[in-house]
């Protein structure tokens, strides 16, 4: 039993929480109430808009879930700081009393810095750091390291610990609680700063991302609500499984898409074959659509007149050129520069006019000048409109000669190509495509900042697609190249920067892995050597995990029974199999009256997940049961890279169940 005065601190402590809650339960009550009266406050129905958007959101931030404790940890400084005041409760979110004095300060301020990164070598002013223990929202014990006597835990923590081994079941939780200094310095990156996070499975990549998107939200509120933050992910599954990190975090308004959410609209209606889909993502088709895109401007071949009541104006065919190869240097996006062209025909034709009357003729005249048919059909002879579709279109129609084989051209060439362009049957390549002609046509928006999360699969041709979404923001890139599991994986960090627009970006490497257990990164880094990429061994602080390596008669029969043993177990149970096996597998746990759920169910209050190898990048469960790794490396053509993925999912317990003979890879000590 905890001395008296410990019982007495923890009451406190508990008194505190309650009282933090109220203080937020206020907070959100006037946010409500600007909220319900905000249009008689406001000065016009515009204002009122904006405010009502506004308020929406920050009721939407204020919300407290009771099972998630305000506050993990309290900061007691020295007296020789600039601050009347010597302790801070540390948490998710700001909470102020009645007096706007804080009762717990955001995890992102810069006062919190030290919680992450004080050291009994460097206190920075901090005498006690106190980390709480909890259980369903409810302060259970707290822990405290006396930076002033020297006194450091560091990942000897016990509540560190436990917060890092808890159980996950359902979506990814965030790490506000248990943020390491390496983490801390990436997360608190300046937003001009374009970071790529080369981490092994375990190390908390994803983590960071999501975190310091976070953080640049609290730093540059403003800037990035105009411009925005996305989050890019590698399929819906894995989206589901982070989309409750943000908002727990009180940030609901960031976009999260897969690389495919960002294009075009388009139906995928047709597949490419391998060799097809290899060309069209290469980064050589960006050169063969902007050649094809750019052969259509051409140098006018006659003056143009244009009829105007009883004068007629004229412009010679040498202006009408001058005009065009000046547009032409100066660089626009091909739509721009049609527009571009018009506008200076128009300005020419105004000066005409204007020396003839002595006055400027108006809006409505310019308007009618651009528009007129003379002036359209030059447009149409020296910079004709172009869609993204029909420049496509053209090139899979008959495929340019100076950038590909013959063997490449014939690879992409359209057996029979469609009647029309509406009627034609896209592939999710050529969406690919589509959206880099759109974008030579006219460049979209850009958003502020860009997390792009296992960035290694991201062909040249995806990843420009990303670069024109954050051609004036920054990039926080998420990756591991040992994961690299598409055709076109990349193997260098240096080259997927080039093509994201950001070469300059920063490589930082993580390696330490804090949810992984040592036993099943040993295991899934003997497949390393075989991977062809030069990354470091993955390490993990942890020793308690468990690994079986079960070789069995039938990996199916075998199944239910383990699942069965898993159950007995606290946290969640991923059973991971070759995509072929898992609709008989789900059958076997159906007729055992096991239940189950698959990954895009991320709400689901079962505890069992099935899911195929090629959708596991990206998820974790406490225990995995990995189904013939053979069958897993055969299924593809980087298969070894598919099962290094799938083994290191597992965060407490490893079963691997095989009839067939192990890879040799994996047998390699």
């Amino acid at each position: 039993m905890p001395a008296p005065d410990l019982d007495t601190d923890l009451q406190h402590e508990r008194d505190h929480l309650t009282a933090s809650r109220a203080a937020l339960h206020r907070m959100r009550e006037r946010a409500e109430q600007l909220y319900s009266t905000g249009d008689k406050v406001a000065g016009d129905a515009y204002t009122a808009e904006q405010l009502g958007r506004h308020m929406a959101r920050r009721v939407r931030e204020l919300a407290d879930d009771p099972e998630t404790p305000l506050f993990f940890g309290r900061l007691d400084l020295d007296q020789e700081r600039d601050d009347p005041r010597s302790r801070y409760h540390i948490g998710r979110r700001h909470v102020t009393d009645p007096l706007g004095e804080p009762m717990v300060l955001d995890w992102r301020a810069p006062l919190s810095r030290a919680f992450y990164r004080a050291s009994a070598k460097d206190p920075q002013h901090v005498t006690v750091r106190r980390r709480f223990g909890f259980v369903k929202g409810k302060i259970t014990s707290f822990e405290d390291e006396h930076l002033d006597r020297g006194e450091e835990l560091g990942t000897a923590s016990r509540i560190l610990t436990a917060e890092i081994e808890r159980p996950r079941v359902g979506p990814m939780r965030d790490i506000v609680a248990t943020i390491q200094p390496e983490q801390d310095e990436l997360v608190r990156a300046e937003l001009a700063d374009t970071i790529c996070v080369q981490g092994a499975p375990g190390t908390g990549k994803t983590a960071v991302g999501l975190h310091r998107a976070a953080y640049l939200l609290y730093l540059h509120r403003e800037r990035l609500k105009r411009n925005g933050v996305l989050i890019v992910g590698p399929n819906t599954a894995f989206l589901h499984y982070i989309a409750s990190v943000l908002p727990a975090l009180g940030e609901v308004e960031v976009q999260q898409s897969t690389v495919d959410g960002l294009l075009p609209g388009t139906e995928v209606r047709s597949t490419d074959s391998p060799e097809a889909a290899a060309v069209k993502h290469d980064v050589r088709m960006a050169a063969v659509l902007h050649d094809a895109l750019w052969a259509h401007v051409r140098r006018p071949t006659g003056p143009l007149q244009v009829s105007d009541g009883a004068y007629r104006w004229r412009i010679d065919e040498g202006v009408l050129r001058r005009l065009v190869d000046e547009v032409r240097r100066e660089g626009p996006a091909y739509g721009v520069g049609r527009e571009r062209v018009r506008a200076r025909i128009t300005a020419l034709l105004q000066r005409q006019a204007e020396y003839r009357s002595g006055e400027s003729p108006g809006e409505a005249w310019l308007r009618r000048m651009g528009r007129s048919k003379p002036v359209v059909a030059v447009l149409d002879e020296v910079w004709p409109a172009v869609t993204g579709p029909e420049l496509v279109a053209a090139v899979l129609r008959d495929p340019p000669a100076e950038t590909l084989t013959p063997e490449e051209r014939d690879a992409i060439r359209w057996a029979k190509p469609p009647k029309t362009v509406k009627s034609a049957r896209w592939s999710a390549a050529d969406l690919v495509l589509i959206d880099e002609a759109n974008g030579l046509i006219d460049r979209p928006a850009s958003y502020g900042h860009v997390v792009v999360d296992e960035a290694q699969d991201l062909s040249p041709m995806q990843c420009r697609a990303i670069a024109r979404r954050s051609e004036h923001g920054s990039l926080t890139v998420l990756g591991d190249l040992a994961q690299g599991t598409a055709p076109w994986a990349a193997t260098s960090w240096a080259e997927s920067l080039a093509h994201l627009g950001k070469p300059d970006g920063r490589v930082v490497p993580l390696t330490t892995g804090f949810r992984v257990p040592e036993a099943v990164l040993v295991l899934a880094n003997r497949l390393l050597p075989a991977l062809a990429v030069d990354v470091p061994p993955a390490v993990s602080l942890r020793s308690d995990g468990a690994l079986r390596i079960r070789p069995v008669p039938d990996a199916a029969d075998a199944l239910v029974a383990t699942v069965r043993a898993a159950l007995a177990s606290e946290g969640s149970v991923g059973v991971i199999a070759p995509e072929a096996r898992v609709p008989d597998l789900a059958d076997r746990l159906a007729a055992a009256d096991i239940a189950f759920s698959d990954p895009d169910q991320v709400d689901s209050p079962e505890r069992v997940t099935l899911l195929a190898a090629t959708v596991a990048k990206g998820l974790e469960y406490d225990h995995v049961i990995v189904v013939e790794p053979a069958e897993i490396v055969e299924a593809e053509p980087r298969g070894l890279n598919r099962l290094y993925v799938v083994l290191t999912r597992a965060v407490s317990r490893l079963d691997v169940l095989h009839a067939r003979p192990l890879p040799d890879a994996l047998l390699t000590e």
